[in-house]
């Protein structure tokens, strides 16, 4: 079968990004011919700046302004020479003053990106392994994409979770000499921080646990001499710790420092450190700007800065305990971060701080999970008392604005972030509109559910109902269904919204690169529900095409959709599901955009195939539909291959034959990994034989061509008939043994659209997947795509890191 193409992680950030700038949030430009470190200038307004990471303020110090001036007086722009044959006079100073700030020999680096990249390579060996925290900073993760090109176990873990940390340890121990674990100090979005302690607890229970931190969110403002949160914590560095950091952000300077105490490493890493021996060295501004923040690290002027900035965060802190807002994260960090939810709140609240007069950052994904989208606050010794209060005032005044602005509550961003839920003040008015809620589809009438999905797959009254029967009460998780019917009313009665939703176990990796699925099933092997959940989605595993009625000509259309995504949030809170799907949407740009404002990720999903044209009367009639391209493809692989089978068409089957069918199917979904499902209950196939809906199309070898011993089906197609309208040929099974030597998938697809005519129907549902083989006979290709609601990133990143994996 043709391969899925899948969605490109990078169109679904662009989508993302898109949609913040054009609502004026990123991508902004500063004005003015001066900046001060307290304000910013854009598009003419003049702002308080709560969105800095230089939170001592040593950019504006004049003595690091001046001793950049003086550097570029004696020594040039810069210094266009690789540091391995030679660097610049003042490169031996500025390390000196950082290996007595450190008390270790320090490499300076260009930036942290690239400090990385030279760093992590020579310091993890072939016969090592590598653990990531999954919110350690991309430049980490970036740079062990090479660690896999070289064999080397890359894993991946929940943030801060030690147990999840120790089971991967104990799973490497056999087979690694060293295990690194990769984390940030301080993490850059909520202001979080390792949990350090617990960290070198560790390292002494497994003594080939070795510690590689990302410090750079922590320099300066933390620790003796201002050598960050990560050295505060330590107090000395032991050599199993290697520790990255910057000269940027709050030191005032540029470039990136690595510091171990393991002298082997450093030589070897100073000696070849990949971008260290061939990029260009720091512009000698840079380094004469760095020494002098150095020299001021090295005083007690240090200590007085950090208590400046210590006085101005709790003097934050307090204030924003006299509030309702959503604070995520409660420590001394000059990271605050304020949860909004969904990206609509956080557009709403940033605009309404900026036209105030206030910066900030908001935090979107993939930053962070799409509903864990927030106001990102920096505080620094540049923000003065008065201003701090008047934002905070500020943000008191105009969260629940937001809020109401976007139809959510205080409660349900809380809810998203896992904090405890506040006295309810404030409640969508749904007035207006009523929701029905039914958990079958016995309660809704046939008459009007048919109305709204009727003809279409396999979700008309009578095969939802089917299905209800099917996937109930089955001993595996993965076979029970779940079932929900919502549907949104406006006061006069009229629906302007409705659809079909089912709780069931998902493998993550359904729409994963095939790569990754087959990584997996190896791990299911042992454990067959690992990277699993319940997910609650429209329509169901089982179903494809447009799950749901919308009448966008009403004007509450997305009120009421805005009514239909919050039951379900609801749903998921109380099933603990982990995550939210929306489905089979075509390309619409109002529904797109409506759903990234809701905190809804586009995912594309394979392309659906509809044949349309069954108008013709006879097999030339059926060949002048097709292109000169597909008619060559038909007389080439399809026609010459009829005479081979023995078709007949079945609407009951023997339990022999279900049994034949059924692992006719399993070949297909086995091998299929493109689109990875787990089985079906064998009831379900039963249940088919039972029902007038339900026909098999199949396919035998003339006797002389097969050479078992007892002649058995090669082929087999599961078609559901709707309304006399539509023909869905929901599923096939086939013998891999047959498949390429007598093109029986190709035959499977025309003996399917032979039948749908012989019955009279108007269209044939061909489902996803193979949308190239379908088009040869005829169907039109759409593309569809899924919307998706997370409730973190994390299982996303594990199947990314396995993607670009050996």
């Amino acid at each position: 079968m043709a391969k899925v193409r899948h969605n490109n992680f990078l169109d679904t950030v662009d989508e993302v990004f898109t949609d913040a700038k054009r609502v004026g949030v990123i991508h902004l430009y500063t004005e003015g011919d001066k900046l001060t470190g307290r304000h910013l200038t854009i598009k003419g307004k003049r702002h308080f700046h709560f969105g800095t990471t230089g939170y001592l303020g040593l950019e504006q110090d004049f003595r690091l302004k001046n001793a950049a001036i003086q550097a570029i007086l004696k020594y040039g722009t810069q210094f266009p020479l690789s540091k391995t044959y030679v660097s610049h006079p003042l490169y031996k100073t500025l390390e000196e003053k950082l290996e007595m700030m450190y008390g270790h020999p320090v490499i300076v680096t260009k930036n942290s990106t690239l400090g990385h990249i030279g760093v992590i390579p020579v310091l993890v060996r072939d016969e090592d392994g590598a653990i990531l925290d999954h919110q350690v900073h991309w430049s980490v993760q970036n740079a062990c994409q090479i660690l896999k090109t070289r064999g080397i176990p890359v894993e991946l873990i929940r943030h801060n979770h030690m147990d999840m940390l120790e089971d991967k340890i104990k799973e490497l121990s056999t087979s690694c000499d060293k295990i690194w674990y990769m984390a940030d100090g301080i993490y850059s979005m909520f202001g979080d921080c390792s949990p350090i302690p617990e960290l070198m607890d560790l390292c002494d229970r497994y003594p080939q646990l070795h510690l590689y931190f990302d410090d750079v969110h922590g320099m300066s403002w933390s620790g003796k001499n201002g050598t960050g949160y990560v050295m505060g914590q330590l107090g000395t560095l032991p050599e199993n710790v290697v520790l990255m950091s910057t000269l940027s952000k709050t030191f005032g300077a540029s470039g990136a420092i690595m510091v171990t105490s393991h002298h082997e490493t450093y030589r070897k890493i100073k000696t070849y450190g990949g971008p260290l021996t061939f990029s260009a060295q720091l512009e000698p501004a840079s380094v004469a700007t760095a020494i002098m923040s150095a020299n001021i690290h090295l005083s007690d002027e240090i200590y007085e800065m950090q208590k400046e900035l210590f006085d101005r965060v709790a003097y934050f802190n307090g204030l924003l305990e006299a509030t309702d807002l959503p604070l995520v994260q409660k420590n001394n960090c000059p990271v605050r971060y304020i949860g909004t939810g969904i990206p609509a709140t956080g557009y709403n609240f940033i605009n309404r701080l900026m036209n105030d007069g206030f910066f900030v950052n908001l935090g979107l994904y993939p930053a962070v999970p799409v509903k864990n989208t927030g106001v990102r606050i920096t505080i620094s010794r540049h923000n003065q008392k008065p201003e701090i209060k008047a934002l905070v005032e500020a943000m008191a005044y105009h969260f629940p604005k937001a809020l109401e602005d976007t139809n959510t509550t205080n409660n349900k961003v809380r809810r998203d972030f896992k904090m405890p839920h506040l006295p309810e003040k404030q409640e969508i008015n749904t007035k207006e509109l009523r929701i029905q809620h039914e958990r079958s589809i016995r309660r809704i009438s046939k008459h009007q559910w048919d109305s709204w999905m009727g003809k279409r797959s396999v979700f008309d009254w009578e095969g939802v109902n089917f299905l209800e029967q099917s996937f109930a009460d089955n001993g595996k998780p993965e076979h029970h269904y779940a079932f929900h019917y919502l549907i949104v009313r406006d006061k006069q009665g009229d629906v302007i919204a409705a659809s079909f939703f089912t709780v069931a176990r998902w493998k993550e990796d359904m729409l994963a690169p095939a790569s990754v699925s087959r990584q997996l099933e190896e791990k299911r092997k042992k454990d067959p529900y690992y990277l699993t959940s319940d997910v609650l989605a429209m329509g169901s595993l089982f179903t494809e095409g447009q799950h749901y009625y919308l009448n966008q000509e009403h004007p509450k259309w997305q009120e009421a959709l805005r009514v239909m995504i919050d039951k379900l949030g609801s749903l998921d809170e109380h099933l603990d599901t982990s995550m939210l799907v929306l489905r089979d949407f075509e390309e619409d740009e109002a529904l797109n955009q409506f759903f990234h404002t809701q905190g809804f990720i586009r995912v594309k999903m394979p392309e659906s195939c509809v044949l349309n044209n069954l108008s013709w009367t006879d097999l030339d009639g059926y060949l002048s539909t097709l292109s000169a391209r597909a008619r060559r493809h038909f007389r080439k692989d399809i026609q010459p291959f009829e005479q081979h089978f023995d078709i007949f068409v079945k609407d009951k089957a023997t339990h022999s034959e279900i049994d034949q069918f059924y692992q006719l199917f399993e070949n297909v979904r086995a091998f299929n990994h493109g689109l990875n499902t787990f089985s079906f209950p064998r009831k379900l196939f039963e249940n088919m034989v039972d029902s007038p809906i339900w026909e098999f199309i199949v396919l035998y070898l003339k006797k002389e061509r097969d050479q078992g011993v007892k002649r058995k089906p090669v082929g087999v197609m599961f078609c559901y008939k709707n309304h006399e309208y539509t023909y869905v040929p929901a599923f096939i099974g086939m013998d891999y043994d047959y498949v390429r030597e007598y093109q029986v998938y190709r035959q499977m697809l025309y003996q399917t659209i032979l039948r749908a005519k012989e019955l009279n129907f108007k269209r044939i549902d061909f489902g996803m997947t193979a949308a190239f083989e379908k088009k040869k006979v005829g169907a039109d290709i759409t593309e569809k795509y899924a919307y998706v609601q997370a409730k973190d990133n994390f299982n996303m990143e594990l199947m990314g890191v396995m993607q670009s994996g050996k």
